[in-house]
């Protein structure tokens, strides 16, 4: 009889999974492993605790050089804050003065900020009421885009089927007061302070997160066939009547305002100064004053508006929080420290005596 022939795979060797014998998979790479000892670990904090006292130190001067000045406007403008709780009386144009004064000149740049209180842009409904994919350019008016908008309700499209462009609560809601400042060199001469309207966003803001749509050296066609949010007082493409490329998404106010705060108070730029002829230094000390077209209420949510003339240090604005942090923490560190060289010296003189012993 003829015999069969053996399966091929019953006398295989078995399939290893050990990995291979190299020095790496094996772990027998040299290695270094610190031996904790008390001069090594006492010098480490030592150092640590050092370089966030330098840090905390240094921030909390750079911040204490920072000069500030705050105006509250809508104190100011009472008249114009009970005009706008009506909201049928949106349209009518109201128009107040801030006064107020330097006491001494402020050097170098500075910057315009509008502050709000009690404003919660950091709501999860009102974070996410925004369609980024129109905020690139796509065309506001096709039926695509205006399912997609969604994320934008109610601010979507009006009854009669217009699509909202920019659509959304945080678009709708705009920040839209116009503050003009004023400089009194004596009481009978009045010079309007230049102040510059661009410039004043991220460049990934600017160029990447926010283009017009096409064409866009034409918004006027590029934004027909949609219509303004319902609280905006112009249309897109009338945003800044004095730079035409400063309209439509990539204006610089409409850019800020997308860019949610995550606390109920805070503070957006909204102008530079531009130094030229009499502020070439920066701001000359004297008497100031805002003209101030006063549309954004704030009476509804018991908020109220600020504007703030500040400069800026290498660490930021006029926040110590930062500095103080590093300072407490590099103090606790070096005291941390000089409780464990405590406790090794009196360890180790206890461990000589019993030697002795």
């Amino acid at each position: 009889m003829k015999k069969k022939k053996a399966n091929s795979g019953e006398n295989a060797p078995p399939v290893s999974k050990c990995p291979d014998n190299t020095a790496f998979k094996q772990q027998r790479i040299p290695a270094w492993m610190p031996t904790l000892n008390a001069p090594s670990v006492l010098s480490t904090f030592y150092i640590i605790g050092a370089f966030c006292l330098a840090v905390g130190i240094s921030m909390i001067v750079a911040t204490s050089n920072v000069q500030e000045i705050w105006v509250t406007y809508s104190d100011y403008c009472s008249e114009c804050t009970e005009l706008r709780k009506n909201s049928s009386y949106s349209e009518i144009p109201c128009t107040c003065t801030a006064s107020f004064s330097v006491p001494e000149e402020i050097k170098g740049n500075v910057f315009m900020y509008y502050g709000l209180t009690n404003f919660f842009q950091n709501h999860r409904r009102y974070v996410i009421s925004r369609y980024d994919t129109q905020l690139l350019g796509k065309n506001v008016t096709t039926e695509e885009n205006v399912v997609k908008q969604s994320y934008c309700s109610p601010f979507t499209v009006y009854s009669n089927g217009t699509p909202m462009a920019p659509c959304g609560a945080i678009a709708n809601s705009l920040f839209n007061d116009s503050i003009t400042l004023s400089f009194h060199p004596n009481a009978s001469t009045t010079i309007q302070v230049p102040l510059l309207r661009t410039g004043n966003t991220w460049w990934s803001d600017k160029n990447v997160k926010f283009q017009n749509p096409k064409p866009k050296d034409n918004l006027i066609q590029a934004f027909a066939g949609s219509g303004r949010p319902p609280y905006w007082q112009k249309t897109p493409y009338a945003l800044d009547s004095l730079d035409p490329n400063n309209n439509g998404y990539e204006n610089d106010d409409f850019i800020n305002w997308m860019r949610v705060a995550a606390l109920p108070n805070f503070r957006k730029l909204y102008r530079r100064l531009s130094r030229v002829q009499e502020f070439s230094n920066g701001l000359p000390a004297g008497n100031y004053s805002y003209t101030i077209e006063y549309n954004f209420p704030v009476s509804k949510f018991s908020g109220q508006k600020h504007v703030i003339l500040a400069t800026l240090s290498w660490c930021g604005g006029s926040n110590m929080f930062l500095g103080i942090a590093y300072t407490v923490t590099g103090a606790l560190i070096i005291l941390t420290a000089f409780v464990m060289l405590a406790v090794h010296l009196k360890n180790k003189k206890q461990r000589k005596t019993f030697s002795r012993k």
